[in-house]
């Protein structure tokens, strides 16, 4: 049967077909670790419990990178992460506000405001946040040790009481040198649906690859992302952050990659913060091509062995081919080729684990605010499934902005809502 199909389409369409009908299995492994994260791994604690003692508590800097557009929200910010690690019971801690532009941040014995001067030039050419974090690593501006450690933060990421107890009980087991946990997207008032529900998947990735190859492999093999990173400093700095240009769009994986291929180890962080989903499906599309650019741009680099970036080449080119992948939805009736199951039964796993996980993240993000309306609860997992077409053309649409847009552009999600009103 299958060479009547060679026949009639030719040797080299027939093959061309084929490729393009296995696209989306270039993704298979990635699905195979978030299988083995949701599946081995709890990821409903509802508390995490404090093992260390105060007495033993290494020096830890939480540092907020911004370019000082949003100042309220900087300020406001600060004030309840200082009050989530006081109510952990945290007492040896810093806050450093690194921003373009001043603040100006009130006095206050926990937090130390960091302006990068507008003449600031790294060595490699490091650009944007990457520029900024560089800045920080300069012998006069830093006051941090090398057994010391570093809490990367967004500046809308806030901090709960159980992320603040698993940084400490990861800081004071200090096996790892860098670590990373899940970030939630439902918190406080949903901004935008569209974007919120389509950010459940995000929740179910955190939970599944992230945490499968941090706790597993102790090695960011599909790359992390930039918030609620942890590290120690003495291996940060050994790091660094200036990569050049290429390094600066999508900072965090580069470094990730980078520090995997120098032979540190990594793990997972119990415990959750909380941020908000763009607030327009238009800052989520420019975000999303912001990362596909960096992403693209991190694997194709010299810098890093072929062994060490295939698992997120793989991945990152399953996203740059998404545009034909919905293109063959429709192109396949017109040429048809015959049943594989095999190939359909791996299809079909795939799709039913991208709906478990869209409903997954909505059960993890929403179980405090709506524990007692199981009716709310799965309306909002309807909604998250069908989310998943949305997520798609978000993605594919990502990538034709790559291609056309401009380049090597650094955008920053609206943050606060007053400009929405």
């Amino acid at each position: 049967i299958i060479l009547q199909y060679f026949f009639r389409y030719g040797l080299l369409t027939s093959i061309v077909l084929y490729v393009w009908k296995c696209l989306p299995l270039l993704a298979l492994h990635q699905c195979v670790f978030h299988l083995i994260g949701l599946t081995f791994f709890n990821s409903f604690k509802e508390t995490v419990p404090k093992k260390c003692s105060s007495t033993y508590e290494p020096f830890i800097c939480f540092r907020v990178v911004t370019r000082g557009l949003y100042p309220r929200l900087v300020k406001d910010n600060l004030t309840l992460n200082i009050e989530a690690c006081k109510r952990a019971g945290m007492t040896n801690f810093l806050f450093e506000i690194v921003t373009d532009s001043s603040i100006c941040l009130p006095a206050n014995h926990a937090a130390r405001e960091i302006v990068v001067p507008e003449v600031y030039r790294p060595k490699s050419g490091a650009l944007f946040k990457a520029r900024a974090l560089s800045y920080c690593l300069e012998d006069e501006v830093n006051k941090l040790k090398d057994s010391d450690w570093v809490v990367h933060l967004d500046e809308e990421t806030l901090l709960t009481q159980n992320s603040v107890c698993g940084i400490l009980n990861f800081v004071c087991d200090g096996r790892h040198d860098f670590g990373q946990g899940m970030i939630t997207y439902a918190s406080g008032e949903i901004v935008n649906w569209w974007t919120t529900l389509s950010d459940m998947y995000r929740v179910a990735d955190d939970c599944g690859k992230l945490r499968a190859q941090l706790s597993l492999l102790h090695k960011p093999i599909f790359g992390w992302k930039g918030s609620y990173v942890v590290t120690r400093y003495g291996a940060e700095r050994t790091i660094g952050w200036d990569h050049g240009p290429e390094g600066s769009i999508c900072e965090d994986a580069f470094f990730g990659i980078v520090a995997m291929q120098a032979g540190y180890s990594f793990d997972f962080i119990e415990g959750e913060m909380l941020e908000k989903s763009p607030f327009t499906v238009m800052d989520m599309l420019k975000q999303r091509k912001r990362w596909l650019e960096g992403l693209l741009l991190t694997v194709h680099s010299k810098k890093i062995r072929f062994l060490h970036k295939i698992s997120l080449a793989l991945v990152v080119y399953s996203w740059a081919l998404a545009p034909l992948m919905i293109a063959q939805c429709f192109i396949a009736p017109f040429f048809p080729l015959p049943r594989n199951v095999f190939l359909d039964s791996l299809f079909a796993a795939m799709l039913a684990l991208n709906l478990y996980m869209s409903a997954f993240g909505v059960i993890r993000s929403f179980t405090e605010k709506n524990r007692n309306s199981i009716q709310l609860r799965l309306i909002y997992c309807i909604g998250a499934c069908f989310m998943i077409l949305f997520t798609v053309v978000i993605q594919a649409a990502s990538v034709l902005l790559f291609v056309f847009g401009p380049k090597k552009d650094f955008y920053i999600v609206k943050k606060e809502t007053d400009w929405l009103i």
